[in-house]
């Protein structure tokens, strides 16, 4: 079995290292309409199944990178000491790339959506740290490599290299070099996605917690692939079709049974709050009163709604402080 390390080393043998001085990157997050839930191989982050996303545009992760005399992490202006969990992480990915001579790495980050409170912060993070690794070395990876990269930081950072929607193919190779991310081609502009926050802080589980706690106990997790190769193909179908409604119900359906499988395991993972429950409420009943209105979850309390532009003045006068994203801003 091939490690992360060996992967990576295998991609960069016949690459330049160039050193540049400083690189300045942006990678969006990404809200998956059908879900990545439970891993084929944990090192690698290899997905059992296939999952689609949307960007959310201009929410993502900005990532300023300089070589150093040491590593320095900094998050949101402030610097994060080693013991930290989120310096614990980015070091640990940061050791696969480390070139000939060892070098250290300078790293600000800046999120413009909550870190670690269930809006990807993490995938647009770990995207945008493979990118200005590519810039700042000189590598010129292709768009797949990168995906492949970012892929083994968080799995779901390999779609949160473009706007729009992307697939991301789980594949079937053991050394994951066909688990990848690719864009979807659609030019459904109108489409909006809205972050309906409930609790900005920490989850109390992690999403990598909760998901392998799932796969090894919950007794519903048996048909999720099965679920997850049906939506698939209804989602691919509605945005080839600009189908906003199949589209909407599919994916809310998708984020149910996640948590449903999530609900089963043994101790339950339940990341729901009343308020979680207020807001869906809140969605179905503008839905029946005609407003065309939908929502997903992922791991976490907060809750993303998915409309078209035309219903936007609805949507702000029922969740006033909602950030709004438009998927193909750049």
């Amino acid at each position: 079995m091939m490690s992360c390390k060996e992967m990576i080393d295998a991609c960069l043998r016949d690459c330049p290292w160039g050193m540049r001085d400083t690189v300045s990157v942006y990678a969006p997050a990404n809200i998956a309409l059908c879900k990545y839930w439970g891993k084929r191989d944990l090192e690698l982050n290899l997905p059992v199944t296939d999952s689609l996303s949307i960007s959310l545009g201009a929410l993502g992760s900005h990532c300023t990178m300089s070589i150093g005399d040491e590593d320095a992490y900094f998050l949101d202006g402030v610097w994060v000491t080693p013991e930290e969990p989120f310096a614990k992480r980015l070091c640990s990915f940061l050791d696969l790339f480390r070139g000939r001579d060892g070098c250290h790495y300078r790293v600000e980050a800046v999120n413009t959506v909550a870190t670690a409170a269930g809006f990807a912060s993490s995938a647009s993070g770990f995207a945008a740290v493979v990118m200005a690794l590519d810039q700042l070395h000189g590598w010129r990876l292709d768009a797949r490599t990168l995906s492949i990269f970012a892929r083994m930081g968080s799995g779901s950072a390999c779609r949160s290299l473009w706007n729009g929607f992307v697939h991301w193919y789980a594949g079937k190779e053991e050394d994951g070099s066909d688990c990848y991310a690719e864009p979807l081609h659609s030019d459904w502009k109108d489409l909006r996605v809205g972050l309906v926050s409930v609790d900005a802080g920490p989850k109390s589980v992690s999403s990598r917690e909760a998901m392998n706690r799932t796969v090894a106990t919950s007794a519903l997790y048996g048909g999720w692939p099965q679920q997850v190769d049906q939506d698939m193909a209804t989602l691919r179908d509605a945005i080839a079709a600009r189908d906003f409604q199949a589209l909407g119900l599919c994916a809310e359906q998708n984020a149910m049974a996640m948590h449903a499988t999530m609900m089963a395991a043994r101790p339950a993972v339940l990341y729901w709050q009343p308020a979680t429950l207020e807001i869906l409420q809140a969605v179905w009943s503008m839905r029946a009163e005609g407003v065309p209105l939908y929502f997903t979850m992922d791991a976490g309390p907060n809750v993303k709604v998915l409309f078209t532009e035309d219903a936007r003045d609805q949507v702000l006068l029922k969740f006033p402080d909602a950030q709004l994203a438009n998927p193909w801003e750049t």
